[in-house]
Formats: C-alpha cells, structure tokens, sequence
C-alpha cells in the first residue's frame, strides 16, 4: 500500500482565536493537512458558512493544498470559531462557538461518492454536539467499504459529548484515540469502571470489537493497545510553542503508518516524533518541507 490513501477527515473546521491571532482548525482539517504532508491524499468534510471567514477558510484550505470540493456552503450559520487560551506546557483550552455552519452538516450525492472510496475516515465527538451533524457523520462513516479504516479521536471538548455519542462512535470506529485526560471520563460514561489506562483499552477492545486503542499522554508519550500487544513510547521533550494540532498530527501519523500494515513499534516512533515537532511550532497547520519531514521522521532524537 504505497500509493497514496484517501484520508478524510469529517466535522468541524474552524478559526481558532489565539492570543497572537485568528489561525484556521478544526481537527478533522488539521488531520486532512497533515495525511497530505505525509504523501496520502487528505480530504476535508465540512461546512463553512457564506461569510468573510467562510471564503476566508476555502481560500487558506486551497493554500494549504487541500480541495475545497467536499466543503458545504451554508447560507444561514456563520463559520465556527474558537476562542483559545494557551495554559502551562502550551495546553490549549477552547470556547467554541454554537449553532454554526458545521452543526448542520448534511448528506449529499457528493458526500455519498466521496465516503465510497475513502480508505481512511477520521472523525470526533465535538462535530455530533447536534443532532443533524450526528446523523450526517453516522450516515458517512455507514458508506464507508469494508477494507476501509474508521478512527475515532474522541476529542471531548466542553460539554458536548455524552454516552449515546460515544457509544455509537466507538461502535463505528475500528481505533479509538483518547488522550489521558479523557480516559477517566470515558471510562466513567461507559460504565467500564476506574481501572487506569491499560484495563479501559482493554474494555474497550472487546466492547466495541475494536482493532486498535490509543491513549496518547502529551510529552511523555502514548500508548498502543491491541488484542495482540501493548506499546508504549516514553515521548519527546521539546520546547512547546503551542500543543494546538499535536493531538492530529499523531493521528494522521498513526493512521498513515497503520493503513501500510506498519508494526505498532514503528508507527508509535514516528507518530510521537510528528506531534512533538508539531508542538514546536504555532498553530496546527506549519508549512513542512519533505526534507523536513524526512528529518522529523527518521532523524535524530528530538529531546
């Protein structure tokens, strides 16, 4: 499998309001950039509204070399946004804006022919916050072939999550991200008790009759669970400029490596080294050059 995969990446994009600027997110976005820097071929599913921001976020997509062709146009919600605070380490927090274009994702003839022959299909629960959306993205990920891999990045933001929405996520996904502080919650919305991160993975490979869970632990790393076996990465240190987009560069990473049948060792390396690098720069989507990508990936430690 080495011609390039379809990657989509389906849900919100948006602008994230930083305290140094307005700067284009969403992480289903931020995934689609990152599967294109990687060589696959990354699609965005999503919709922006017929406003400044709404062109303003299809010009910089097309800038960052991604097709605007599966982007919906919205005549009565505003484009999304997100009012972003930088905590300790370069955490972001986010107070994201209600009832914008992406809440009324809907199914289309286009979408119906795009999710036919995605390979690769990335998706949270922040974009299923309302009830359209939710049905749009069940709908999708439905149409999905058979040899095609679906990712859930859980993706809790705020309050808009809930059991119903995990449960049918995770019962859609075939690998399911969580980063270690959306493991107690989890755990807790699912009833699958308190056990710490190896005993939830576990739960939830057999619950949901999962392939693969990760539980990714900011600097010190992730984890990797399969039925077979269990991998952990101690992760990089690196001086963070912001952490915004880490979380979807180990993602489009992980889905890269693993859709090429990639040991879990190899694809757990290169993911951490993606999304440390990722932390060193502003913002989620930095221009990369293959030279660069080619140093990130296989160069010397980043510590």
């Amino acid at each position: 499998m080495n011609k390039p995969a379809v990657m989509i990446g389906v849900g919100e994009v948006l602008w994230d309001i930083l305290p140094t600027g307005r700067v284009l997110g969403g992480a289903p976005a931020n995934f689609a950039y990152m599967t294109n820097v990687l060589g696959d071929q990354g699609i965005v599913a999503s919709r922006v509204g017929s406003d400044d921001l709404g062109r303003e976020a299809c010009t910089v997509m097309q800038q960052l070399g991604l097709t605007i062709d599966y982007v919906q146009q919205d005549e009565s919600n505003a484009t999304g946004t997100a009012v972003v605070s930088i905590g300790p380490g370069g955490q972001p927090t986010f107070l994201i804006k209600e009832c914008v274009a992406w809440d009324s994702l809907q199914w289309s003839p286009d979408w119906e022919e795009l999710s036919a022959r995605a390979d690769v299909v990335c998706f949270g629960s922040l974009a299923q916050r309302f009830p359209m959306s939710a049905s749009t993205i069940e709908r999708f990920l439905k149409n999905v072939p058979k040899t095609g891999l679906r990712i859930c990045d859980a993706n809790l933001r705020q309050s808009y999550y809930s059991t119903e929405v995990l449960r049918r996520s995770f019962q859609h996904a075939d690998i399911v991200k969580l980063n270690e502080e959306e493991v107690g919650r989890v755990a807790s919305l699912l009833g699958l008790g308190n056990g710490g991160e190896q005993a939830l993975a576990e739960r939830l490979l057999a619950e949901f009759d999962l392939r693969l869970v990760c539980i990714t632990r900011a600097d010190r790393g992730s984890v990797l669970v399969s039925d077979a076996e269990t991998v952990e990465h101690a992760g990089f240190r690196v001086k963070v400029e912001d952490a915004i987009g880490a979380g979807d560069a180990f993602t489009a990473c992980l889905a890269h490596h693993y859709w090429r049948g990639r040991s879990l060792k190899e694809t757990s390396e290169a993911a951490n080294r993606f999304a440390a690098w990722v932390a060193t720069q502003r913002g989620a989507t930095p221009p990369i050059s293959p030279e660069q990508l080619q140093n990130i990936l296989a160069g010397p430690a980043l510590h």
